[in-house]
Order: C-alpha cells, then sequence, then structure tokens
C-alpha cells in the first residue's frame, strides 16, 4: 500500500480524497493555484505544493507543473479526482514513465474510453445500442451546421474531453449550431486542453441513468447499482438518487450486466461509470463512459457501504476486489442536492465573492455508509443520514476561475420519502450568505409533485420552470405555519427589546397579544397566548397553531416545532418584522399591532428604476467579445456581447428591437454584477 498520495484536483473533491487516505494511515499532498492558497484542501492536506496562476490552464491542468510537485513532494501515487486531469492519458502515461501509481484506470482504457469520440466507435462495434450522432472531426463551423443537418435537429454538440456540463450546447436551427460549435469549442479549450467537437442526436423526453463499475487488474469486475440523474440545468446535473425510482431489478440487470461487460472489453481497473439515455419503455442507449470519479458518487456510497476512493486506491496498489457482485446489496435511498454558486433569481447565472457566512448542517450517521466515509452497518430502523462534501469554509472567497460548486449535501433514509424529508430539513438547516446561490431551487424541486412521484426526465427544468425559476410561492397551510410562528418570535423579540431599553417592569405595560401578521400578499389576524413551553397561536377564523421554539433574537436559524412537525426558518430582521426563508420561499414577513397594519395598508409601493434601455452585465466575468457597435439596429434575440465566468461562456441577447447608443465595455474587460455594458436610444 502507498505511504503518500498526491490530489491532483482541488475543492470538495480533494477533501473527500483525503478523508478516505486518512482513514487509511496515507499522507496527503495538496497542491494549489495562488487563488486556492487559502483553500480548505490546502489546509486539510498533510502538505502542499503551489502550481501557477489561477487560471487552470496555466496550473491544474499543465500536466509539467503537476508532475514537478509530484517529484517535489516524494508522492508513489496520484489521485486526479474528477474533471481537470482525470480523463487525460498523457498524464496517466507522464505518471507511468515517472513510476508513479495513477489512481485510475489504465492509460489504454481512458484513451478508449475517456474520450468520448473513440468511447462511441468501440460501443457501436461491440454491438451496443448508442444515440445517432457524427464521430469524426469537425473542421469549423459550417462544418458543424452541415453535419447537424444530416443527422437532423435537435443535435447536441459536445466537447470530446468535456465533462461537468462543460462544453456542451443544444442547437435546434443552423445559427444554434454555428454558435454552439464556436462556444463549445472554447469552453473545451479553456477547461480540458482538448478543443474537439462531435455532434449527436439530441433525444427528447429522456432520463439519464447512469451504473457505477468496479473493476481490478486481475480481471473483476462488479456494478454497485444505478443512479439517477436526470435533474440537469445547462447538461449540467443538479439533483441525483440512487437508486433510481424508475428502474425496475430486470432493467437494472441489464445495464451493470452490460457495463462490466464494456468496462473489461476495455481492460479497465478502477472506479468507473456508464452513462445511458433510459427511454419511457426501459429502452437504454449507451451514451459515453467517464473513466473517473463521479461528482456524485456519494449516493452509491450511501445505500451500498462502499468506500469508492478507498476501492480506487487498493486497486492502484494492485489488489484485486474484495467485493464480489453477490456482496452488493442496495440498502436504503440516497439523495444529493449540488450547492452551486448560482443565482437562481438571475438565470442561474454564477456568482462570486466571500462568504460571510457558511453553515451547512450538521452531519449524521445512519444507514450504510457514515459520513465520515467507514462503514456502519444494518440500517436503523426509522433513522436518517445527512452528508455533505465540501471544499469552502465560512469567510472563504468563491472564485471566478473553477466550478461553482461548493457543496454536495446528501441525505440517507430507508425508503425515498424519507430521504427527501431529511433533505427538505438540511436544505433549510442550510446557511449560506454573502452570495447567489441555488439552495432555494433546490429545496423547490424536493417539493415538486414531479419529483415526488420520481416522474421527472431531462427537461424537467427547462419544463416546469421555462421562464426561470421566480422563487416559490408557499400554500396557505405553510404560509400559517410560518405566520404563527412569525407572530411567536416576534413576541420573544418586543419581550427582549422592552427588556434592554428598561421599559418593562411589573409595574408597567406588558407586550401585546393582538397583532397582525403580513406575507406573500396575504394579511393574518393572530392573538398569542404563551405559556412557559411555547406559544397557541389563534387566527380570526378560530383555528390555532402551537408553536415551541428556542429561538432568541438574533439567531439566523430557527428551529421550530410547529403542531408537533418541524419547520425550520433561515432567519434575518427587517423592520417590523423578519427575512424568513424555508422551503425555497424567501418572505418578508411584517408583524404589527392592528393599527400598525391600517396606517401601512395606505403607504405607496417604491418603483423600481428603468433599466429597460440598459444592457446589464447579469454576472461578475469577463468580456470575450461585443458583437455590435454604436448605431447598430439590433433585432430581438440578437447576440450583443458574451461574457465569461466560471469557465462557462453567456451570450447576452437583446431583448427587443432597437438602436446601440453607446458601448461602455470592450473585449477584455473584468465587470461587476449591474455594471453597464451597453445603451439603447
Amino acid at each position: 500500500m502507498f505511504n503518500k498520495i498526491l490530489i491532483a484536483n482541488r475543492g470538495e473533491i480533494a477533501c473527500r480524497v483525503i478523508k478516505t487516505a486518512r482513514k487509511m494511515g496515507i499522507s496527503t499532498v495538496a497542491i494549489y493555484s495562488d487563488a486556492d492558497k487559502q483553500a480548505l484542501h490546502v489546509e486539510m492536506a498533510d502538505e502542499a505544493i503551489h502550481i501557477g496562476p489561477p487560471p487552470a490552464n496555466q496550473s491544474y491542468i499543465v500536466i509539467d507543473k503537476v508532475m514537478d510537485a509530484i517529484k517535489q513532494s516524494g508522492a508513489q501515487a496520484v489521485h486526479p479526482g474528477y474533471g481537470f486531469l482525470s480523463e487525460n492519458a498523457s498524464f496517466a502515461e507522464a505518471l507511468a514513465d515517472a513510476g508513479v501509481a495513477f489512481v485510475g484506470p489504465p492509460k489504454g482504457a481512458i484513451e478508449k474510453m475517456g474520450d468520448k469520440i473513440t468511447s462511441k466507435k468501440i460501443a457501436q462495434e461491440a454491438g451496443v445500442s448508442t444515440v445517432p450522432g457524427y464521430m469524426g472531426l469537425i473542421e469549423d463551423a459550417e462544418d458543424a451546421v452541415k453535419i447537424s443537418n444530416e443527422v437532423g435537429y435537435p443535435v447536441m454538440i459536445k466537447a470530446s474531453a468535456g465533462g461537468g456540463g462543460k462544453g456542451m450546447r443544444i442547437a435546434w436551427n443552423d445559427d444554434e449550431a454555428r454558435e454552439g460549435f464556436q462556444s463549445s469549442k472554447n469552453e473545451a479549450a479553456n477547461s480540458f486542453g482538448d478543443d474537439r467537437i462531435f455532434i449527436e442526436k439530441f433525444v427528447t423526453q429522456p432520463r439519464h441513468i447512469e451504473i457505477q463499475v468496479l473493476c481490478d487488474s486481475h480481471g473483476n469486475g462488479i456494478y454497485l447499482g444505478e443512479r439517477e440523474c436526470s435533474i440537469q440545468r445547462r447538461n449540467q446535473k443538479v439533483v441525483e438518487e440512487a437508486p433510481s425510482p424508475f428502474l425496475d431489478e430486470a432493467t437494472r440487470k441489464a445495464m451493470g450486466e452490460q457495463s462490466v461487460a464494456l468496462a473489461k472489453a476495455v481492460g479497465y481497473a478502477s472506479a468507473g461509470t456508464v452513462e445511458f439515455i433510459v427511454d419511457g419503455n426501459k429502452n437504454f442507449y449507451f451514451l459515453e463512459m467517464n473513466t473517473r470519479l463521479q461528482v456524485e458518487h456519494p449516493v452509491t456510497e450511501l445505500i451500498t457501504g462502499v468506500d469508492l476512493v478507498e476501492q480506487m486506491i487498493r486497486i492502484a496498489s494492485g489488489e484485486p476486489l474484495s467485493i464480489t457482485q453477490d456482496d452488493v446489496t442496495l440498502t436504503g435511498w440516497a439523495i444529493e442536492n449540488r450547492l452551486y454558486a448560482e443565482d437562481p433569481y438571475r438565470g442561474f447565472l454564477p456568482s462570486i465573492g466571500r462568504l460571510t457566512r457558511y453553515r451547512p448542517p450538521a452531519e449524521v450517521a445512519a444507514g450504510p455508509m457514515l459520513a465520515n466515509g467507514t462503514w456502519h452497518g444494518d440500517a436503523p430502523e426509522g433513522k436518517t443520514a445527512v452528508r455533505n462534501d465540501t471544499g469552502v469554509y465560512d469567510g472563504g472567497e468563491i472564485s471566478m476561475y473553477y466550478d461553482p460548486m461548493i457543496a454536495k449535501l446528501c441525505t440517507w433514509g430507508p425508503d425515498r420519502a424519507s430521504a427527501i424529508e431529511a433533505m427538505r430539513v438540511a436544505l433549510d438547516s442550510f446557511e449560506v450568505e454573502g452570495i447567489g446561490h441555488n439552495l432555494p431551487f433546490v429545496s423547490a424541486v424536493m417539493d415538486h409533485p414531479i419529483f415526488i412521484d420520481g416522474a421527472m426526465t431531462t427537461a424537467f427544468i427547462e419544463e416546469q420552470y421555462p421562464e426561470g425559476f421566480q422563487g416559490v410561492e408557499l400554500p396557505e397551510a405553510d404560509l400559517r405555519r410560518i405566520a404563527a410562528s412569525a407572530a411567536a418570535m416576534h413576541r420573544v423579540a418586543e419581550i427582549r427589546r422592552t427588556r434592554v431599553s428598561g421599559r418593562m417592569d411589573n409595574h408597567e405595560r406588558k407586550v401585546g397579544t393582538e397583532w397582525v401578521v403580513s406575507l406573500q400578499g396575504q394579511s393574518f389576524e393572530v392573538s398569542i397566548a404563551a405559556d412557559q413551553q411555547g406559544s397557541t397561536v389563534t387566527f380570526a377564523d378560530g383555528k390555532a397553531h402551537r408553536v415551541a421554539s428556542d429561538w432568541t433574537p438574533g439567531d439566523q436559524l430557527a428551529k421550530l416545532d410547529v403542531d408537533g412537525d418541524p419547520l425550520v426558518l433561515k432567519v434575518g430582521k427587517v423592520s417590523g418584522g423578519f427575512r424568513l426563508r424555508s422551503r425555497g420561499a424567501d418572505l418578508t414577513v411584517h408583524v404589527r399591532t392592528p393599527r400598525q397594519a391600517e396606517l401601512a395598508a395606505l403607504m405607496p409601493e417604491k418603483v423600481a428604476p428603468d433599466t429597460s434601455k440598459l444592457l446589464l452585465c447579469p454576472m461578475p466575468g469577463l468580456i470575450v467579445k461585443v458583437d455590435v457597435e454604436v448605431g447598430d439596429e439590433v433585432q430581438e434575440g440578437q447576440a450583443l456581447c458574451t461574457v465569461e465566468a466560471m469557465k462557462m461562456e453567456n451570450i447576452l441577447r437583446a431583448e427587443k428591437k432597437g438602436v446601440v447608443s453607446k458601448i461602455n465595455a470592450s473585449a477584455g474587460d473584468s465587470l461587476a454584477v449591474d455594471d453597464v455594458i451597453m445603451e439603447f436610444e
């Protein structure tokens, strides 16, 4: 077994590998760029080596720099994580030449299966059903248009070396094929150092289901069930679960056996994932094989009790698998939500800056796999687990240079319903401030009827949120629970305020019992009767809620019990009330006396400024190019400029017809959110 491993990656996956290496008694080496000097993976590793400037193509994916760090550290093996150099055959070859073990598959398997074009050709030759497409070299945008017409729109334009949604575009016509080809090519070059592109038919209404495989160098191979990854945005997975609510045992077995057979055909040895598109009749079609550890691997670990990172390390050291297919059992259900630094209220555009508050929910152990990656054994009845894989910390910076993922929040339960409910509570308990993030959105998904029924496809987000995410409108039953809680919290705050001000003693007035709670466009008249155990909040129609909590003013998280059921609220202070966030809703809640409510109803609403003649920068980023000039007449939907942030290119388009009167930015400029890029007459 190895004594020292270098992790050729950053962020949460580097932290994840360090945890298992530490458990195995193996010392670890981190590498870091200028932007990651204070990163969590650097802090956690036994030693760390600087490798260059922030851009990945000047640091993390420069093979010579990584090899130099390996030489400096004396590491015997390298775990590549995912992304970066994880599927780079040249890197695997460089390691082999240096006598350093690669914690991944052999170079030949990477070349055959890690490249999406080559893997599809091999799958076709092996008789595996694949999606129609063009696997050859695409020379330019016009060639891409010609091929797209031959395949038939819509098409998927994909980076051959891609992953994580980078270098992917869907084109529905010739113009989108031209734009998509160039953007995918640019993203692929920047993210992977490989700008080759291929095109395949985009299958509408599919489910994305993948099989986890483990193979050793002794000819043994097993599959560890499947993961449902259908909820995606911009071809990037957002919610994953294991097992899939769609598959039956016969389909699972067929997909698993085919995946293992494919892996063995290319001499695969390590953890790998075979991805499929599955239609409504459970017909499955090979998409690609990821010759690395997947982002969503924790849900497989949670239902099987198998530490995939440990298995990868043991396989790389030459050990045979200690697990047979008969040993693999799927226990309970696991859900993963990816927390991204993306603002759902601004079209999920990247958000960067300092995490002024970062408080994940406490990790809770139950089920096959503990949060720290150790075997737990039989699942305790009625228990649930919480696991959070992260690479950031309170006060840390979210950089514009890397993937926007902050954390992977996972829950496990004995069944799907309990895993979902545990996730709802965990999301409500997750405190993130200082940046835009997608917690409200994934909270909304957990309550969506289609997700609850397990009937989602890869078109879920596009179909259910066609105008983007506008927040959550809670049903009246939930509003009443929150209104009752706000009234009880306001009473506590008022008691404290009057005591601090010295205006409350045995001879002075008591805090009132009659209040009007306003939220989400509704107002509720309530009265409060308090005792030592809590408060009974009675509404004007006679219905009452019993509220109990140990919340005190200033706490930013309130854990309450309402009529015997838990309610978790993120709490902020606003004039005359609270900002409360729960289940994806962001509510301004005012608690007023009846007279105050009467006067508040007479106040005029503030009118937002008119920005209809301005193009504002929707995210912090770099202007890649400007497509128009002063005096140009633009049409609705016309490309105006391209902004790059977190390795993704975003084309900003005209919302309506107009004439450009002023351009305030040019290619190469770095802009902040809401900076004015151009103005219109």
